[in-house]
């Protein structure tokens, strides 16, 4: 477990520091035509933008799932975001795989949702996507951003669209929802 949390940790740092420069600009997402060669989780730890929430899935016990048929989207906060927690918060949690793994099913909602499919439901006049741990996420438009909202008010802003997997997409986030 101290291996672990050794490994989070590291990596948040050198995200946090090799990002730190380019905090105020979002990482560009892959280009959708992009074959994808891995599953989420695969593509999540690959990503250099995203590999500490990669991280913390499988520290949550998560990749039996997520390695699965799916499909899934999940909604990942870039490292820049995690690195922001404080360093107590993220002990507790890495801690805690069940309590990492409530929060972390709060970001993985079956079924791919891509961009298109974003933009469909949130013209359904129902746009709610439900997570894995049942909670729902409101999808709505905030300065010119598409954003999901959960069920404690927590909002994020979609920074990239349409990392895919071969089971599924990553949409990334500029926060945690459901702290």
């Amino acid at each position: 477990m101290k291996k672990a949390i050794l490994t989070v940790i590291a990596v948040l740092a050198i995200g946090f520091l090799s990002n730190n420069l380019f905090a105020q600009a979002p990482p560009a997402a892959p280009a959708a035509s992009a074959a994808p060669t891995g599953n989420v989780l695969t593509t999540l730890s690959a990503n250099p933008d995203y590999n500490a929430f990669g991280i913390a899935l499988r520290a949550a016990n998560l990749s039996a799932t997520l390695n699965g048929a799916g499909p899934y989207t999940i909604l990942a906060p870039n490292n820049v975001i995690l690195s922001s927690m404080s360093s107590g918060k993220l002990d507790s949690l890495m801690a805690d795989p069940a309590k990492l793994a409530t929060i972390l099913k709060g970001h993985i909602i079956s079924g791919t949702y891509d961009k298109a499919a974003l933009v469909k439901t949130l013209g359904s006049g129902t746009p709610t996507l439900t997570t894995l741990d049942g909670n729902k996420l409101t999808l709505s438009v905030t300065d010119k951003h598409l954003t999901f909202t959960d069920s404690q008010g927590d909002k994020a802003k979609v920074i990239a669209f349409d990392i895919l997997g071969t089971n599924g997409v990553i949409i990334g986030i500029d926060n945690i929802l459901t702290k």
